[in-house]
């Protein structure tokens, strides 16, 4: 039995989601999901249990996942060791494989099976299924040669999105979980940052918010203070004085591009928070920073 006072903080609480709920009804909402969120058990229920909620009350999330710390896990097993050049992961034919492995299957399979115990409807898909999402080799600038690039294997650009397999679930209210491989003009496969897949996606689906789930409070300056709302000029600045750096620039960079290409909002959220995804979507409190256009 709830006594009076929590009793009214809980029908507040319920009250505050209605405006957003009507605001957000029947939008598209592309969610990258990472970091701790994907590790911790506690976390990952309060993530599949927040999707399911979102769709239930009529927004179409879209959800792109990564993989990282369960690539790297098996990477370690097979004595393998992972590199990484400015936050991309370098990807040889052997390590195609892995992430493959892991990303279609493994990881991919636990979100949709995690969802679709919370009450929802989810469908796992790859850039493979209907060959929607096309890639072509990424080419890395050297930063202390800056007319040269590096090859660091099958890891790809983004070259083209059909978002028409993705309307479709969405009209039969699935949810669809997307591992970031994309597929060549010859049929081989390249492994893209789940940032940018992210990002492009919804860019192309004309999405309403991109939320990008990570294992810090969000974009932090060098005190460690939490910045709450960042325009496309100071994140130069913070990329110039090495602020920003590593796994943190392509996240920065597929924001600001969804930004800039009409995504109505761009949010990077701490994803170690319970149910991160309500906060930042269904309160006016939000959980991380906001990316503007300007």
């Amino acid at each position: 039995m709830l006594n009076e006072t929590t009793a009214a903080k809980k029908a507040k609480t319920l009250a505050e989601a209605l405006p957003y709920i009507k605001r957000f009804f029947d939008k598209t909402i592309v969610i990258k999901y990472g970091g701790n969120a994907m590790t911790d058990p506690h976390l990952k229920e309060c993530f599949a249990s927040d999707v399911v909620l979102l769709k239930l009350v009529g927004m179409n999330p879209v959800v792109v996942h990564g993989g990282g710390p369960q690539i790297n896990e098996l990477l370690d097993r097979l004595g393998k060791k992972g590199e990484f050049i400015q936050g991309m992961r370098v990807t040889d034919e052997e390590t195609m494989d892995i992430v493959e492995m892991v990303l279609g299957g493994q990881v991919n399979k636990e979100i949709v099976n995690l969802i679709n115990r919370n009450g929802g409807k989810a469908v796992g898909l790859t850039g493979q299924d209907g060959n929607f999402i096309h890639a072509k080799k990424l080419l890395v600038q050297d930063k202390d040669k800056p007319d040269q690039f590096i090859d660091i294997g099958q890891v790809g650009d983004i070259s083209g999105i059909d978002p028409s397999l993705i309307q479709f679930l969405d009209s039969g209210d699935f949810i669809p979980v997307i591992a970031p491989i994309g597929v060549g003009v010859d049929g081989e496969t390249y492994n893209i940052n789940a940032d940018v897949v992210a990002g492009k996606l919804a860019e192309i689906l004309g999405a309403e918010k991109l939320i990008l789930l990570t294992n810090t409070p969000g974009v932090l300056d060098k005190a460690g203070n939490l910045l709450t709302g960042l325009t496309p000029k100071q994140i130069d600045d913070l990329v110039a004085d090495g602020t920003l750096s590593g796994g943190m620039l392509p996240k920065i960079s597929s924001a600001l591009d969804a930004a800039r290409s009409g995504v109505k909002s761009v949010h990077i959220i701490d994803g170690r928070v319970e149910h991160a995804l309500l906060l930042e979507v269904l309160t006016d409190a939000g959980v991380g920073t906001l990316i503007t256009a300007k």
